[in-house]
């Protein structure tokens, strides 16, 4: 059942349920965009648990979680509907064998060919035409990839959460979708979008909260290798990294130094699973040139 929240900190309670430890101001966030139903836009550094919302919402309100990665080129096709072009071609090979296409009017069979049996439902137009149960959760996911036309377009869509297919008709959401957009931030989202959103900045989540994450996610890991994997993490981002690590490569570290049987950091078992946590040789060569064993040396330290 749909939880109705009255306040954030029921909104912080939902998501911890589903293992997303959320701050007062992304549960704030959260809480305000679905008591005023108005999408909510996530920006932050790769990593920090934007895109991880939108799960623990769908999660937790029981609402589908419906995806739309945007990529550079992206465009209605992808995005909205498409026809069924082979299924379409094989429905008038049917008709001719049949003798029924020499039966049926032009007009008719191309009814037929148009209607919602050879439609495509795309991810808007999946959100925006659900009926039944929890309103779906329609997560936009790096919308900063997409280019200026298709953001224009999203922001038609967003404002009255409606679609008009030609051939068809109109596709009204009964009740608005719940709607998370993300971005890396790789350009600036354009005004008019921010308008139409809420908006909040995803920071990394301070020391104690990531360790309370890590103990989330990979229960398995003790309490002192836990510590320690956040504070050297935490490290790691201090080192201007061409990519520093989010929550996400702080819990496969985690899990990883698991698998090996690690129960505390040491600089060897460190320098073995790095490729868990740092992703690109530049940032592995910096942590070394760094000096990997005064590093882990000092993360212990801070863990206590």
């Amino acid at each position: 059942m749909e939880p109705e929240p009255t306040t954030a900190a029921e909104v912080a309670d939902g998501l911890a349920g589903c293992d997303y430890l959320a701050d007062e101001g992304l549960a704030t966030a959260v809480f305000l965009a679905m008591t005023l139903s108005r999408p909510l836009l996530l920006e932050g550094e790769p990593g920090v648990g934007k895109t991880e919302t939108a799960n623990a919402l769908a999660a937790w309100t029981g609402g589908e979680l419906i995806r739309l990665q945007c990529y550079e080129g992206i465009d209605v096709a992808q995005a909205v509907y498409e026809w069924d072009y082979s299924r379409q071609l094989l429905h008038l090979r049917t008709a001719e064998a049949t003798g029924s296409a020499t039966q049926a009017t032009a007009d008719a069979l191309e009814d037929e060919l148009y209607s919602e049996r050879f439609l495509i439902r795309r991810p808007l137009l999946r959100a925006i035409a659900a009926v039944e149960g929890p309103p779906p959760v329609l997560l936009i996911d790096e919308v900063d990839r997409a280019d200026d036309e298709f953001e224009a377009f999203l922001l038609e869509i967003l404002s009255d959460y409606a679609v008009t297919v030609p051939e068809i008709g109109r596709f009204a959401a009964s009740t608005p979708p719940r709607v998370i957009i993300t971005s890396n931030r790789t350009r600036d989202v354009h005004d008019a979008l921010k308008r139409r959103c809420l908006y909040h900045w995803v920071e990394h989540p301070g020391f104690e909260q990531e360790v309370a994450i890590i103990g989330r996610r990979a229960p398995e890991v003790g309490v002192i290798l836990a510590r320690q994997v956040a504070a050297a993490t935490a490290a790691f981002r201090e080192l201007g990294l061409y990519k520093p690590p989010g929550v996400a490569e702080s819990i496969d570290w985690s899990l990883a130094l698991g698998r090996l049987g690690a129960a505390e950091l040491t600089p060897e078992i460190t320098q073995a699973s790095l490729g868990s946590v740092l992703k690109y040789r530049e940032d592995q060569q910096r942590v070394a040139d760094q000096g990997i064993g005064g590093l882990i040396e000092r993360a212990i330290a801070r863990a206590g």
